[in-house]
């Protein structure tokens, strides 16, 4: 069966033209490195921040497919509580939206193609998930294959934001292993593990196999909608799409040793290292550390030690950023390196690493049933933390605060089968992708969150307690956020071409300075 009857975008009347996407600028470069290095042969950190524009106003419109476990364990307040998170779903789309639900229990079911969001369809898309009825048991595979083929079979594509939001309440007991499904393209799949009895291991596995996927955590059955509602905010405000970066060495001057970038995708190519990393939301930050040997040289001097270009695709337009580079002065008055000689900022981000690096340890010793061994390395996890120069920095306070949750997650094997594992399993999806991804209390741990998320969480806590409440459209969002900033949409574009003029000049001055150096 082929899924090629998705609903055509049509504009409303009276809706205007939507507003021209600005291509420049859209994401922010910026290197945090030391900026001497001694002469003899050392080694050098080069962190990059890519960081994804304010303004959402152009944004692609969202071609979601939910897709949602209705097994016989669903039955009683999960589907309710289930009911309500989708309702949340459907009111915040917009016209440029569009929606697929697609269940499954014995096998799947597509219960409508991606239908364009307007008044009429959120009534009928309403009225389905208000249909919704328990029974059977759990086919997990073939609800992903099914939500993968609606999005692979559609006629309008384009240019367009893609994802899969797959919650499950139990074990796969129907068709294959979920976990070895192939997740071509860049379509990210959000998995949310609801309740107590799902298998952490499969719905983390279907996440990771997915390009920027993240896997949540839902103890708590009436945390479905706050949990969805994340999800949701970083999908409609995503700011480009297909977002590589490219880190070249400079010949003679430095070699990459590593480049470390969770786990995205990586290639190498003759000096060269392009990571990529799918979709960037508004306000998300993808933090890449390169590992440099330069080698030893005679006399001070500057040099280029890195260059940095990065690309990406915005409403189907593919835009190349100019090369950027990363310069030090080599110098004799610097001594040897060391990992204390480096940034506090850089330092922080090594210590976030070091941190996930140990819990996953933790979470391995505790799955061999080494459970005193496990707590004593999130102890030495805890106590690494305490070297950090930047203890006012939120991200350590917020390590803290999770490596706390984790231990008391560990205390018996019982409560680490149950919780522990899918904490941990969430938490290093979360750090691998520098995503947000709901686990334990989505209140306390707002690690990666961005502030549509934030606003998002407070509207889903009201949405739970009266569904019956006006609930503002993702469209809606936007305008109350160019009102606060009215400079939003092109706050981006200036900022890059300002930064490429300073480029520009300190190229000249570079060539300039070379040509009037004596012989």
């Amino acid at each position: 069966m082929s899924f090629n009857d998705d609903e055509p975008i049509v504009a409303p009347p009276n809706s205007g033209p939507r507003p021209t996407p600005i291509v420049a600028g859209r994401v922010q470069l910026v290197s945090k490195n030391n900026r001497e290095a001694p002469l003899e042969e050392n080694t050098q950190k080069v962190m990059l921040e890519l960081t994804g524009g304010d303004s959402t106003a152009d944004r692609s419109g969202l071609d979601l497919v939910a897709v949602l476990d209705v097994s016989g364990s669903m039955q009683g307040e999960k589907i309710d509580k289930m009911k309500t998170a989708m309702q949340f779903v459907v009111k915040k789309l917009s016209t440029i939206d569009r929606l697929s639900i697609v269940t499954f229990s014995d096998a799947a079911s597509r219960l409508c193609p991606l239908r364009q969001i307007t008044d009429a369809s959120k009534a009928d898309l309403q009225g389905i998930v208000d249909g919704l009825k328990p029974g059977g048991n759990t086919n997990i595979t073939d609800g992903l294959v099914t939500g993968l083929k609606v999005l692979a079979d559609r006629k309008l594509s384009s240019g367009r934001v893609v994802g899969v939001m797959l919650m499950s309440d139990g074990q796969q007991n129907r068709g294959g292993d979920a976990a070895k499904v192939a997740i071509s393209g860049n379509v990210p799949v959000y998995t949310f593990g609801f309740g107590s009895d799902y298998d952490p291991t499969v719905l983390n596995a279907v996440a990771k196999n997915s390009m920027g996927g993240t896997f949540s955590v839902v103890d708590d059955v009436g945390a479905l909608s706050m949990a969805f509602s994340q999800c949701l905010a970083g999908l409609l405000t995503v700011v480009v799409q297909d977002l590589k970066l490219t880190v070249t060495r400079v010949e003679d001057e430095s070699e990459i040793q590593k480049v470390t970038a969770g786990n995205y995708p990586q290639e190498e190519d003759a000096g060269s290292v392009t990571v990529s990393f799918g979709d960037l939301y508004s306000k998300e930050v993808r933090k890449v550390i390169v590992d440099l040997l330069l080698p030893a040289i005679e006399s001070d001097r500057g040099a280029d030690i890195l260059e940095v270009t990065y690309s990406y695709k915005t409403n189907g337009k593919l835009f190349d950023a100019p090369p950027a580079t990363v310069t030090v002065s080599r110098t004799g008055a610097v001594p040897g390196d060391s990992p204390a000689d480096d940034p506090p900022v850089v330092q922080t981000e090594v210590a976030r690493l070091k941190t996930v690096t140990m819990i996953t340890e933790a979470r391995a010793m505790a799955d061999g049933q080494k459970l005193g061994d496990a707590r004593d390395k999130l102890v030495e996890a805890q106590n690494g933390l305490e070297d950090v120069l930047e203890q006012s920095n939120p991200v350590v306070e917020m390590l803290r605060t999770e490596l706390q949750q984790l231990l008391k997650l560990f205390r018996t094997q019982e409560v680490y089968n149950k919780q522990g594992r899918p904490y941990a399993m969430s938490s290093e999806t979360s750090h691998a992708r520098q995503r947000f991804a709901a686990r334990g209390d989505i209140e306390s741990m707002r690690m990666f969150a961005t502030p549509r998320m934030d606003k998002y969480l407070e509207q889903a806590k009201k949405f739970d307690e009266d569904p019956e409440t006006p609930l503002p459209s993702a469209d809606d969002d936007v305008k109350e956020e160019i009102a606060a900033n009215p400079l939003a949409p092109i706050a981006g574009p200036i900022a890059f071409y300002i930064q490429a003029a300073i480029q520009a000049l300190q190229a000249i001055e570079k060539i300039i300075t070379n040509g009037t150096k004596p012989n």
